[in-house]
């Protein structure tokens, strides 16, 4: 195989630049799902099944738009064509999720509208993210990786901290931040706007300015394994790449690490479902969506979200100081995990910094680590496109579980959203004890 032209830095900058705007939307998504179902009425004890969706289709759509577009070539590209339509779809989509409340629909109406908005969102997200990825591994040579990778997670950053802080900030501005009962307030609204807009504008750059390789040079960068950025599977040549072998053959490391994975993203997952609750209640001492009190806490959660994200970047940069993976990894975890444990215990808005910035240390650690275990481990075995996507089945899955199990916990331990967050802590530090199970280094491949 030909070895890939060095990029400069602007070409690997567009590479990645719509990632910006899809990570907005996440955002989006992220921090106000809660405070829109609350406030379009939904209880607390089944707060939590309206998060299954989110990862439900992630599960899904991640590996086939990974398989897929391993195979696809048109016109327009790759991967791009799946980047494109997913984006499309996410803008139309992020324009009707906040109106739900809006179209004079009974609760349980608005609901439901909701319900679907929400699933098509995700799916739509889901579809746009996974190309990004797939174009890294597709132009880019080993050598720039790091710093192509790099480039992708600050944009993934940059787009967080300004979608977390759009409801807080047009308030500020003067839009409005309390509405009639069941309706969502104009400052989520428009956020979901502008978002939708920068989104499809960072999309069209992308689209505009990348130039996928045809399919004869492909070839000769890639192999014609049509798996991006690895060769071929040793034993599997002329094979298709059926997920249920795949699964079967992965390295152990793939398992150990979704174990981590598992405790880990149910303890994020509590975190999105109750953590506007468990804020409102901690500090203003309401969990009525209906005050302007409960609206106050959730923009200032938007806040703390953002705090969040720019502790992880900030401890990114400390993560390769480490000289032990491993120990970085687990050490990240139990500061996050403390993250949690202090969010009811910090009864003013500015002391909820600290929590939050732990458990910034645990989501750099959550983004960055896990795919350094699995990539290395996956070397020499091929399909790293399919295998990237059934990965991801390690966040879906226990986000999927602990949906299911959230009204539950919550009536088990006293009906109190801020006792969640003791929840998602132990299950942080649990996360942090399976760390010690993995192996360091490549696997080899099991016949």
């Amino acid at each position: 195989m030909k070895q890939k032209p060095d990029l400069s830095f602007w070409n690997l900058w567009n590479l990645s630049f719509g990632f910006f705007g899809v990570q907005i939307a996440y955002a989006l998504q992220s921090a106000n799902i809660s405070r829109i179902f609350r406030t379009l009425g939904a209880d607390p004890h089944s707060l939590s099944f309206f998060w299954i969706l989110p990862p439900l289709m992630g599960i899904l759509v991640q590996p086939i738009v990974g398989t897929l577009s391993d195979r696809t070539w048109t016109r327009f590209g790759r991967r791009i064509p799946y980047l494109f339509v997913g984006a499309a779809v996410a803008v139309a989509v992020m324009c009707l999720l906040p109106n739900a409340g809006s179209f004079g629909m009974t609760v349980g109406a608005a609901l439901i509208f909701g319900l679907v908005a929400l699933m098509l969102l995700d799916t739509s997200i889901n579809m746009a993210m996974q190309p990004f990825k797939m174009l890294v591994g597709d132009m880019v040579n080993e050598r720039q990786k790091a710093k192509a990778y790099s480039i992708q997670s600050f944009l993934c950053n940059a787009g967080s901290v300004v979608g977390f802080l759009f409801p807080f900030v047009f308030t500020a501005i003067g839009l409005s931040n309390v509405a009639p009962e069941g309706v969502v307030p104009d400052s989520v609204i428009w956020s979901f706007y502008i978002g939708a807009a920068i989104l499809i504008l960072c999309v069209i750059y992308t689209t505009a300015k990348v130039r996928e390789w045809p399919p004869k040079e492909y070839e000769a960068y890639n192999g014609k394994s049509g798996d991006s950025g690895s060769s071929e599977a040793s034993g599997s040549s002329g094979e298709s790449a059926n997920w249920i072998t795949l699964l079967r053959n992965a390295p152990s490391t793939f398992w150990k690490v979704g174990l981590v994975q598992f405790f880990c993203w149910a303890g994020m997952l509590y975190m999105w479902t109750y953590v506007v609750d468990a804020v409102s209640e901690t500090v203003w001492h309401t969990t009525d969506p209906t005050t302007d009190a409960y609206q106050e806490a959730a923009n200032w959660t938007g806040v703390l979200y953002a705090i969040q994200a720019l502790g992880s970047v900030a401890w990114a940069t400390l993560l390769p100081r480490f000289k032990n993976v491993k120990i970085a990894y687990g050490a990240s975890l139990i500061i996050g995990g403390a993250g949690f444990l202090l969010i009811p215990l910090c009864p003013d808005k500015m002391l909820q910094i600290v929590p939050f910035l732990l458990i910034g240390c645990g989501w750099a650690a959550m983004l960055a680590m896990p795919f350094t275990f699995v990539t290395n481990a996956l070397q020499g075995y091929g399909h790293m496109g399919a295998y990237l996507g059934l990965f991801n089945g390690t966040i879906c899955l226990p986000q999927i579980v602990a949906a299911i199990c959230g009204g539950s916990i919550l009536t088990m331990i006293g009906s109190h959203q801020s006792s969640m967050m003791y929840v998602a802590g132990v299950s942080f530090l649990i996360a942090a004890l399976c760390v010690t199970f993995i192996r360091q280094g490549k696997v080899k491949n099991r016949k």
